[in-house]
């Protein structure tokens, strides 16, 4: 308990000092381009199956689902989780494991692929409402492979590691984070199924840092301690999330 403490502390100190440096900064990482299945061809199954999956959820304006994919546009991933690791936490509560988040870019693998595949967004070839803003950045910045995809499920991977006994609710609220994205509109399927891919690599790569597996082990200890009293997630969160199968 004391060591704990003093580990916090020491993280809470460091970071307050000077900024977080990313895990992967400069360091080799896989090229997607090479690792993810190439984009569906116009005219393929798989187009037809993303165009289709466009049209098809567009009904979904409206509903409980559509809210959920409208809040996971923008929440914070310890809001996102908090009902599949039975608990609420902010970067307050759990600094060190705020840490491993804030260090955990992917040393720039989605943006390169998006650069290098070039898919334009479902959205911008089809007519129907989207659950976030269409702006320049966001048509700007490519489909394929959804980075919010790819966040959203290391994120996963991460806690599933960290909460073993939550790992069925953590990689299912990581599954549909990720299917928020084409029930959106934002994304295709195939480019929320690529960030699924993309973020798996991500992970497996972090786990060549020597710094990632010391932060993890710091943040597996506190929230062992947490768990004995972080508060409840919100009830409302949890039954819009329990109601998105």
């Amino acid at each position: 308990m004391k060591s704990l403490a003093l580990a916090i502390v020491a993280v809470m100190l460091v970071a307050a000092d000077q900024p977080l440096k990313p895990y992967l900064d400069g360091q080799p990482v896989p090229d997607l381009m090479q690792v993810l299945p190439v984009p569906p061809k116009p005219g393929s199954p798989r187009a037809a199956d993303d165009r289709d999956t466009f049209r098809q959820t567009r009904a979904a304006q409206g509903s409980v689902r559509w809210t959920l994919a409208t809040r996971d546009v923008t929440d914070d991933r310890l809001t996102v989780f908090s009902c599949a690791m039975g608990m609420k936490l902010d970067a307050v509560s759990a600094p060190a494991l705020t840490r491993v988040f804030e260090r955990m870019g992917d040393g720039g693998m989605v943006g390169r692929a998006k650069s290098g595949f070039a898919v334009r967004r479902p959205y911008l070839d089809a007519p129907g409402k989207i659950c976030e803003p269409k702006t320049a950045h966001l048509a700007g910045n490519g489909d394929y492979p959804s980075g919010h995809t790819s966040s959203g499920w290391s994120t996963a991977l991460v806690l599933a590691e960290l909460v073993p006994d939550r790992a069925t609710e953590i990689l299912r609220r990581g599954r549909i984070y990720g299917e928020s994205r084409f029930i959106c509109g934002s994304h295709s399927r195939s480019a929320v199924e690529a960030g699924y891919m993309a973020g798996a690599a991500m992970v497996a790569r972090l786990h060549a840092s020597d710094a990632f597996r010391k932060d993890m082990d710091t943040a597996r200890e506190e929230i062992a301690q947490l768990r004995r009293s972080a508060p409840a997630p919100e009830q409302d969160r949890c039954r819009l999330e329990a109601a998105a199968d």
